[in-house]
């Protein structure tokens, strides 16, 4: 009985010491990945990297990780000539193929969000416009309001619009108004969505990510992001 009890010991103790290395193993990994994808990306800060499942060894061992999932607060990706400021980028990733050096990291598919205030969408739009929200409605909430002046025969001339904030392409947002109210002087319609219906290809994402979908909430937009075979690293 007291041999029974030694082993039973001695069992526990080496499990905890693999759980400590084991998660030694996780911090390590994680830390190594978030510099590798700031580094690769070319990104100001830092990313936060969590690797799920247990045991980590094992998994490294596979060369392959079931979920990585990274979240980044204030990234700036391009829009053509411009930039635009996204205030939080969330990812899970699934299937990660790695190798030994974390130099390079593709993975099976890719799920998540990307969050853009009003603020920052209105500085990607053309100088003098504003976008805010434009409240709840039957297409799935997806409606600002784009607010700019125009010219017209050298008299300024300010209009708001109720537009449909939509994805183009797997990398584009088009800004569409529904409908323009110019009250019948002519040019009018054509001069105002001159300036508040615009594109902006988002760029500078991992390759392999794609906007999927776009919903306007009253703090900014929502946009839901996919992907397959996506490269983090290398």
């Amino acid at each position: 009985m007291r041999g029974i009890r030694i082993t039973l010991i001695v069992a526990v103790v080496l499990a905890g010491l693999f759980v400590a290395a084991d998660r030694a193993a996780v911090y390590f990994a994680e830390n190594k990945a978030a510099e590798k994808i700031r580094a690769s990306q070319g990104l100001a800060g830092t990313p936060d990297v969590s690797i799920k499942g247990f045991p980590f060894l094992t998994q490294i061992a596979d060369n392959r990780l079931d979920e990585v999932d990274i979240k980044l607060d204030g990234i700036t990706a391009g829009t053509g000539d411009r930039s635009v400021h996204v205030s939080s980028f969330d990812a899970q990733l699934h299937g990660v193929r790695i190798d030994s050096s974390f130099s390079s990291a593709v993975a099976n598919r890719a799920s998540g969000t990307a969050h853009l205030s009003y603020e920052d969408l209105s500085k990607a739009a053309d100088p003098g416009i504003t976008v805010a929200y434009g409240g709840k409605d039957n297409s799935a909430g997806n409606r600002v309001k784009v607010t700019g002046k125009v010219l017209l025969m050298g008299q300024p001339i300010q209009r708001s619009v109720v537009s449909t904030v939509t994805v183009v392409g797997g990398n584009t947002i088009r800004v569409h108004a529904d409908e323009v109210p110019a009250q019948g002087i002519p040019g009018l319609e054509q001069k105002v969505r001159e300036k508040t219906d615009f594109d902006r290809q988002i760029s500078g994402l991992p390759k392999g990510i794609k906007l999927d979908k776009v919903v306007a909430k009253p703090d900014g937009v929502d946009i839901t992001l996919t992907g397959s075979d996506v490269n983090l690293a290398g």
